[in-house]
């Protein structure tokens, strides 16, 4: 099996496990089983399994952000661009696999023990600020409104999560986030 084909096939078993089931409860074996990617050719391509969990929170990062700025870049009003984003969470919230935030649960397992995943979870959420930031600076609005967006909607993943409460949390922090912006003095368009 050539190296490519495999190193895909074991971050696609690891992200459906560690997302699906937690990083602690999956061993590198369960990985093994779910991709058939024997255990000396895993242990080749990820000698940890730290190194196995920041590589899929990496290759997460990628997919995740581009599956926000395509839907993002679908409005043309830089206000409506804004307000796109909760209208993407509340689609992400509601799809049938969602358990959180991978970055969120991946901190919570592990940020206290490994510096790399912190490391990756941070660079995660700094990302998706920087993102919020350009957002608001092309709607002609303050940088710092970006912390408040920001805050918005890492809470309502959290709450998404934990009470499983589908959409219903992007759409208040959704509310929360126009009366943001029409407060700056924001256009929000339809």
């Amino acid at each position: 099996m050539d190296s490519m084909v495999a190193r895909e096939q074991a971050l696609d078993a690891a992200e459906r496990l560690f997302y699906g089931r937690g990083i602690q409860s999956v061993g590198m074996d369960d990985i093994r089983g779910a991709s058939g990617v024997s255990l000396k050719r895993l242990y080749q391509l990820f000698p940890a399994k730290e190194q196995l969990v920041v590589a899929y929170l990496e290759r997460r990062d990628v997919r995740w952000r581009q599956r926000l700025a395509e839907h993002v870049e679908g409005h043309e009003d830089p206000g409506r661009r804004i307000l796109a984003v909760y209208d993407w969470l509340g689609q992400w919230f509601r799809e049938p696999d969602f358990r959180g935030c991978a970055w969120i649960n991946s901190y919570g397992e592990l940020g206290a023990t490994s510096e790399r995943v912190a490391a990756q979870v941070r660079s995660h959420k700094r990302a998706f600020k920087g993102y919020l930031s350009g957002l608001a600076s092309d709607a002609g609005l303050p940088a710092g409104l970006a912390d408040q967006l920001f805050l918005l909607a890492e809470g309502a993943m959290v709450t998404a999560a934990i009470e499983q409460s589908g959409a219903e949390p992007a759409v208040q922090a959704g509310l929360a986030a126009r009366m943001l912006v029409k407060g700056y003095g924001g256009a929000v368009g339809h």
